[in-house]
């Protein structure tokens, strides 16, 4: 589904007939008993989740770049639990489920950089439920994740620190095709062989058909087209492209849209309660915090909908 696709089926959702369909659809899906029922309990809720949240999202162009993190982050937090809905019928089961789920540490005050810096995931709250639930992950409590792991995840990212020169994925294939192609830079910097290289990703993908090298490139035909938004695969948006990270670390599964969550929280946090160094990155423009920063939020508002309109569409 491209972004007029996207655009579209939100369309498609914000009316009660049709989210109430839509989720009953989802809950006979997973044979939930009282389908019809819970679908009417819950199809005002799913709708305002959505509107909220691209409702977020549009007035976060509107308004200073300074502000920009904070209604991006609840406007995902919105979509997430639309997401959710659509699973997990009672959400949300207990309070505890309401918190963030993420923690920030404490501005360090001498050369800081945002890129070194980290998030905490912790027991409860939204990003674990989420992670569970829409996306049977389970985190380890109070694990850390950098910055600069998190940027290596995003495909547009990627092309924007190749400009540096230490691009953190590469592509490897037209996205709806059947062929895949690796090269062996990618083999190298994982420390595996071929065939177990192969081993690694299979998990993730559909039927693998053949795979032969050639040319330093570990090409791999698949049964079927791998679809958009599995982790460790990741989809450019705007070239249609499939992109796996160079690091064997950021090939651990997070999806995407857990990506921007995490990216989001943290840049929220540091605009409300870091003042004076939100103030300085985007006056004095002095370090490379501020380029990232502000080519990732152009880039986050259009693929945050475009992500969670593919996750809806799954649960058709």
């Amino acid at each position: 589904m491209d972004q007029a696709g996207t655009k579209a089926f939100y369309t498609y959702l914000q009316n009660l007939e049709n989210s109430q369909s839509y989720l009953q659809a989802c809950y006979e899906k997973l044979d939930m008993p009282g389908a019809g029922a819970k679908s009417f309990e819950n199809s005002s809720r799913f709708m305002y989740y959505l509107e909220e949240g691209e409702m977020f999202l549009q007035e976060a162009e509107r308004v200073d770049i300074r502000l920009q993190p904070l209604l991006y982050f609840y406007g995902l937090v919105h979509l997430l639990k639309a997401c959710l809905l659509t699973s997990r019928p009672d959400y949300p089961e207990s309070t505890s489920m309401l918190a963030h789920g993420v923690s920030a540490r404490k501005r360090k005050k001498k050369d800081y950089t945002f890129l070194q810096d980290e998030v905490k995931i912790q027991q409860n709250g939204l990003f674990s439920y989420a992670a569970h639930h829409v996306f049977a992950i389970e985190f380890t409590t109070f694990s850390k994740i950098q910055m600069a792991d998190l940027f290596g995840r995003i495909p547009e990212m990627s092309d924007f620190l190749s400009l540096g020169g230490s691009a953190p994925s590469v592509s490897i294939g037209r996205a709806g095709t059947t062929s895949l192609s690796f090269p062996h830079i990618l083999l190298d910097s994982y420390h595996l062989t071929e065939r177990a290289f192969i081993s690694r990703i299979s998990a993730y993908l559909p039927a693998i058909l053949h795979a032969d090298t050639k040319e330093n490139t570990l090409n791999v035909e698949l049964a079927e087209p791998l679809s958009s938004g599995t982790a460790p695969f990741q989809l450019h948006m705007e070239k249609q492209e499939i992109y796996f990270p160079k690091n064997r670390d950021a090939a651990r599964p997070l999806p995407e849209v857990l990506v921007h969550y995490l990216l989001l929280y943290n840049l929220s946090m540091i605009s409300r309660y870091e003042t004076e160094y939100w103030g300085e990155l985007f006056a004095a423009k002095a370090d490379i915090d501020y380029s990232v920063i502000c080519h990732y939020l152009r880039a986050a508002v259009g693929k945050i909908p475009f992500l969670v309109g593919e996750i809806l569409k799954q649960g058709q």
